[in-house]
């Protein structure tokens, strides 16, 4: 397949994704009556089976990587061309923001928005690099054919374990960014996320090769 392709799948992937937490959240904060936990049940849920149901169909176009910290480990590993690697990740960037306007579209909230829900600090950082670390190590040890359950599982299970919600992905982060909603980072909080991220997708990597020597 050409890359072409291979970067609209990674787009609308991407795209659909964030529609799903996005949405989901947006949802789930209108009927939840000011309930969290529930709220962020229903969000969990609605992102277990929407992960899951877009790695099974865009894996086998672009290896449904939707998160710039997993190419940048493919395209390390040599699984994705490195001249590839900065074209996936604008693609999967540019997905990500138009999953969020496309989820404020159908809640008829204003469509450009920036988000004010500030997380930061030491805990959250952590949270971000373990949940990373943890999905990059199930992304390059899961079983032949089973990428898409573990990592929709593992993610749903962060979710909940993590201060953080789990993002686990700069792009999610990114998308995220320009919604001020219940699944929204505020602007000053990304870098932070990021950095974390790529840490835990770094050790994850290391990890790996001890784990599993070549």
């Amino acid at each position: 397949m050409g890359l072409a392709r291979k970067l609209l799948a990674e787009a609308l992937g991407t795209a659909l994704l964030l529609c799903v937490v996005i949405g989901s959240g947006v949802m789930a904060e209108r009927l939840a009556g000011g309930n969290v936990a529930i709220a962020l049940l229903a969000n969990t849920g609605a992102t277990v089976g929407g992960l899951y149901v877009l790695i099974e169909v865009f894996g086998p176009l672009s290896g449904a990587h939707f998160n710039p910290a997993v190419s940048a480990v493919m395209a390390w590993r040599g699984e994705l061309d490195r001249g590839a690697l900065l074209p996936y990740v604008a693609a999967q960037l540019l997905g990500a923001v138009v999953g969020a306007w496309l989820a404020h579209a159908m809640f008829e909230l204003p469509i450009l928005q920036l988000s004010t829900h500030l997380r930061s600090g030491s805990g959250q950082w952590l949270a971000e690099a373990i949940a990373t670390f943890g999905l990059l190590l199930v992304i390059l040890l899961a079983p032949s054919g089973r990428a898409s359950s573990v990592v929709a599982a593992y993610i749903g299970a962060a979710y909940w374990f993590t201060s953080s919600t789990s993002f686990a992905n700069p792009a999610a982060a990114f998308g995220r960014m320009f919604s001020d909603s219940f699944a929204g980072i505020a602007p000053a909080s990304v870098p932070g996320f990021v950095a974390a991220e790529m840490l835990g997708a770094a050790i994850a990597v290391a990890a790996v090769r001890h784990l599993k020597p070549a």
